[in-house]
């Protein structure tokens, strides 16, 4: 009886330690989950501000088509080739921006002073929440390696979490701007 009772106490607490994992799981899948939705939505807002200034007349014409044209394909690129169409994206940003000359036509445009300011945080945020969703990405994928959680299969049909990864680095004319500067 004895035997019985220790073996019953072991089965709970592995119970315990089992729901305390996946649970666990959960929560990190769940972080997963609002990480790639600040991610998504930060990528939209630098694509929709790009997409406005190209055709807000600001730029010179083939600046224009070619930051309307990549920022057009990085909102409506399907899943599977949102990272290339998003680092096009970010090369065109480099290229139209590529000399302070640009930004300070757009800050002297009126409502350019506004605009510049949210391009900048636009590009300023895009690599965070990237880093962001690549630690969830990392720690879900960290757990979900664990031979207890494949054994029981913890992580039941949630997708395996790959990360996002993308050319982000931010325009040598938008990197060092800050808004009190002056032209």
């Amino acid at each position: 009886m004895t035997t019985v009772i220790w073996i019953a106490v072991v089965l709970l607490l592995v119970a315990v330690y089992l729901s305390w994992t996946a649970g666990r799981l959960d929560r990190l899948h769940a972080r997963l989950d609002a990480a790639r939705a600040a991610l998504d939505a930060q990528l939209l807002r630098r694509a929709s501000i790009a997409q406005e200034l190209a055709t807000a007349g600001v730029l010179d014409p083939a600046a224009s088509m070619v930051l309307y044209q990549a920022a057009h394909a990085a909102r409506l690129a399907p899943e599977d080739q949102r990272e290339v169409a998003e680092s096009e994206l970010s090369q065109a940003l480099r290229a139209v921006f590529a000399e302070p000359g640009q930004v300070r036509a757009v800050r002297d445009a009126p409502g350019g002073e506004a605009t510049a300011e949210e391009l900048v945080a636009a590009v300023r945020r895009v690599p965070m929440a990237r880093r962001f969703h690549n630690d969830a990405v990392r720690a879900a994928r960290a757990l979900r390696r664990h031979r207890k959680v494949r054994w029981f299969r913890l992580a039941g049909h949630a997708p395996f979490p790959l990360a996002f990864e993308m050319d982000d680095e931010p325009p040598p004319a938008l990197a060092g701007y800050s808004p009190s500067e002056s032209g």
